[in-house]
């Protein structure tokens, strides 16, 4: 009896999932172990919020930062926070985290942590939070290829791998794959990508995505081609001059903060410098809200919308 109790054990061990700890994952260029998943985590910005939302880690955190200094939350990021404090409005300073007790902090480079600042993780470490870097974020501190929406699904499955909710990632990331490869599907037969430039802020000079902001992804995955591809960056200021010669065919607003989308639109719509490019010309102005814009699980809604928005006659 003894013998057959211990094999019915021995098979509902193996058959059981099992989070066994410590493990360690690559964020940007450093290997983070964890001896077991954080209890009192935090996340910086709306989109790095989301995701720790999307993996249902409500239960893990203590707080959220770096949101209402510069953006407001929707009404279903709000009904999903509405038990958590913000603890800063715009970037944590290390005092904001100890006095949380955090023990994990979820940030990237220029969102919640500078290089240099006072928040890094190393300078977290020596009092137990451990920091996971946003994928995208990485380029500020690492050499890295441009991104491609799997930069995002690698931050959610290492994050399930931390938290110890690897199924569920897993569940979650397999769904967006399908849904972009339905995407690709009605795509893939276009003769010739748009041209598209990223509006984010700025009238003098104006503030876009480069080569290495996730709105490239996001734009190659719906059939089109960012305009400042060659720019090595992932978010940065620009002049106007390259814009009205790469002539977009459709201008992408992010809208956030205090000018509208729709003031946006208004300035370029009404400023002559403007009123030769095809984009201005024909009114195809796409307006995306940051939290779609940035690195997490709006992306891809998102880019089911740019792709209608490019290629009306496939989608």
């Amino acid at each position: 009896m003894n013998r057959i109790l211990l094999a019915a054990g021995v098979i509902l061990a193996a058959a059981a999932p099992t989070f066994a700890y410590p493990i360690t994952v690559k964020s940007c260029n450093r290997d983070v172990t964890f001896e077991a998943a954080p209890e009192r985590a935090i996340s910086n910005d709306v989109n790095l919020t989301e995701m720790m939302l999307a993996l249902k880690l409500q239960d893990r955190m203590v707080g959220y930062t770096g949101v209402s200094g510069w953006k407001t939350l929707d009404e279903k990021l709000r009904e999903d926070v509405k038990a958590l404090p913000e603890l800063s409005a715009k970037y944590p300073t290390k005092e904001v985290l100890l006095n949380a007790d955090a023990d994990f902090f979820f940030a990237g480079w220029n969102y919640g942590m500078k290089v240099g600042g006072e928040v890094t993780p190393e300078t977290l470490e020596p009092f137990g939070i451990k920091v996971y870097e946003l994928t995208e974020s990485c380029i500020h501190v690492v050499a890295k290829e441009k991104p491609t929406m799997e930069d995002m699904f690698v931050d959610l499955l290492n994050l399930g791998r931390i938290f110890g909710v690897e199924a569920r990632a897993k569940a979650l990331v397999d769904g967006y794959r399908r849904q972009l490869s339905e995407v690709a599907g009605k795509t893939k037969a276009i003769e010739r990508p748009r041209r598209v430039f990223v509006y984010d802020s700025g009238e003098e000079k104006p503030f876009t995505s480069g080569r290495y902001g996730i709105p490239t992804a996001m734009i190659e995955a719906a059939g089109g081609v960012n305009i400042m591809d060659d720019v090595e960056k992932s978010w940065t200021e620009i002049s106007w001059e390259p814009v009205i010669d790469r002539d977009p065919e459709v201008v992408v607003i992010v809208n956030y903060g205090e000018v509208t989308a729709e003031q946006k639109i208004s300035f370029m719509k009404n400023n002559p410098a403007f009123r030769n490019i095809d984009a201005v010309r024909n009114d195809r102005f796409v307006v995306l809200d940051y939290v779609e814009a940035t690195p997490g699980p709006r992306n891809i809604d998102a880019i089911e919308r740019l792709a209608k928005s490019f290629h009306a006659e496939v989608m």
